[in-house]
């Protein structure tokens, strides 16, 4: 069955740089937005509550800032962000008051979705802010984000947000029309798809190469974002956003790709596991380990061949099957040295090996995620 925008009660949109910002006059495209503040007023309207995550900080300040260059150095993207984001946070607050709707403005880093008392704190701010009735509009924190700890496009971010408020559905607006078999714009064969079931190994590789350092969105990214968004039991759309009253058309059914979320959606606690985009380490096992832990059981250091990273209890880290497969990532009960130590070993050899006896599971089952 294909989600309705229609029947979601939280939602998720996710709108680019190039939607928002007008190419001529680099301010905001104030006609179009308010065709979206139109939509967005109209699902509040049928009891909807909506989050908008929006680019376009960045874009808003480089004229007024002088700043011509094709390609910004960290620095002058972050002092673009200082002042586009006052810019970027007027227009939603004009536009959308002229639909008597409050915006509430909130800037979220990478680690702020990475740490779990971050994490919590966001969710609680954005649960009180919807139900004040307000409209929550998100951006990265590209002021003070630097390279190592930065999303680097807001797909991601979007989908990390619909994650962490358990949205029903998340829709990107793009400047595609959905998922293809291959680039429609270089390949005249190309079909859409309107419906993908399970994002496998085969759809992923349609998103082509991901970006270096995955910093410039793409459909890569956008299929990323799928990932983490229907494992948490979100459908997530990518539709067309150039075009009068965008949300409306894809409520209207417009063609678009919908993303089906996972049969069971995982709990909060294994969703934020999931969602992880910055893993400090990975845990090699063999099969025999990989088998256990496809039929539920904790990771025991007996099946591990090699650990590699840096870090410390607590941290996630992912497990990779013998060929570099990624099959799970969990949060370990040891630190990367300690792990190493007792790789390979029994539980009754650990307080030879470390000085002291832990925990039999170097990822317990608890804190683990199968993909």
């Amino acid at each position: 069955m294909i989600p309705s925008l229609k029947a979601a009660k939280r939602i998720v949109i996710k709108i680019g740089s190039a939607l928002i910002v007008d190419p001529e006059t680099a301010g905001p495209r104030e006609a179009w937005l308010r065709g979206v503040a139109a939509d967005i007023a109209e699902l509040m309207a049928h009891g909807a509550e909506v989050i908008v995550v929006s680019s376009g900080a960045i874009a808003l300040a480089r004229r007024q800032l002088g700043l011509s260059g094709a390609k910004l150095r960290l620095d002058e993207k972050q002092a673009a962000a200082a002042v586009g984001q006052i810019r970027l946070a007027q227009a939603w607050a004009q536009i959308l008051a002229e639909k008597n709707l409050t915006a509430a403005q909130l800037l979220i880093t990478l680690s702020d979705t990475e740490n779990r008392r971050h994490y919590l704190n966001a969710r609680a701010t954005l649960a009180t802010l919807l139900s004040l009735g307000c409209v929550p509009v998100i951006n990265e924190n590209d002021s003070v984000a630097t390279a190592e700890i930065r999303y680097g496009d807001n797909d991601r971010l979007a989908a990390r947000v619909a994650e962490m408020v358990q949205a029903d559905a998340l829709l990107l607006l793009s400047d595609i029309d959905g998922l293809y078999t291959a680039d429609p714009r270089k390949d005249p064969d190309a079909a859409h798809i309107p419906v993908v079931e399970t994002l496998t190994p085969e759809i992923m590789a349609m998103g082509g190469e991901p970006p270096p350092g995955y910093s410039s969105g793409g459909m890569r990214t956008k299929l990323v974002a799928g990932q983490i968004a229907t494992q948490a039991g979100c459908a997530m759309a990518i539709a067309i956003g150039n075009r009068d009253n965008p949300i409306a058309a894809v409520a209207a059914g417009a063609k678009c790709t919908w993303f089906l979320p996972a049969p069971e959606g995982r709990s909060a606690r294994k969703s934020w596991i999931a969602g992880h985009l910055a893993p400090a380490g990975t845990l090699t096992i063999d099969d025999g380990a990989a088998r256990a832990l496809a039929k539920g059981s904790s990771l025991l250091p007996a099946g591990i061949r090699a650990v590699n990273g840096a870090f410390e209890r607590g941290d996630p880290v992912d497990v990779l099957a013998l060929d570099g497969t990624r099959i799970a990532r969990g949060l370990t009960a040891y630190s990367s040295q300690d792990a190493a130590r007792i790789a390979g070993h029994r539980s009754e050899d650990f307080e030879g090996l470390l000085g002291f006896r832990g925990r039999d599971e170097v990822i317990h089952r608890d804190d683990l995620v199968i993909f």
